[in-house]
């Protein structure tokens, strides 16, 4: 078996503390107060039967 430098395995962990960071961040971002009533009108969507922001030419 050929043996691994143990420099890979600290890169390893530093990129997976990079992405958890990252995630975390992310998250942190989107839950924020802020962002709450915009995906509570994107959430409501779905169930619109014409959205407020539908700038097709094809109406009639």
């Amino acid at each position: 078996m050929i043996p691994m430098n143990p420099i890979w395995g600290h890169l390893a962990g530093v990129l997976i503390l990079l992405m958890m960071f990252s995630f975390i961040g992310i998250w942190i971002w989107a839950w924020r107060k802020y962002h709450k009533p915009t995906f509570n009108r994107m959430a409501r969507l779905p169930m619109e039967d014409e959205p407020a922001f539908d700038n097709r030419e094809d109406r009639p």
